[in-house]
């Protein structure tokens, strides 16, 4: 048995040659609609998700320039 590298041409599998594929998100538009933030629906929405003004407006994308983010799940190991 001789082991052949993968460079070896002879070891190269024949597979037809690739078309270059257009894409088509260039083309295609994207629409946003307007949400009304102060809707009766995301009212409530926030009213279950926000625990005070401040987080309302973080949740809105209205938060403070520059703000050091909260760490999530950090743990303390407790001394004996």
């Amino acid at each position: 048995r001789k082991s052949r590298s993968h460079s070896s041409k002879s070891a190269k599998k024949t597979m037809a040659p690739k078309t270059p594929k257009k894409r088509s998100s260039c083309s295609a538009k994207v629409t946003t609609t307007e949400v009304d933030i102060l809707s009766p629906a995301a009212m409530e929405n926030i009213y279950y998700i926000a625990h005070n003004a401040a987080d309302c407006l973080e949740f809105r994308g209205f938060g403070w320039p520059n703000s050091k983010k909260k760490k999530k799940g950090t743990k303390r190991k407790k001394k004996n």
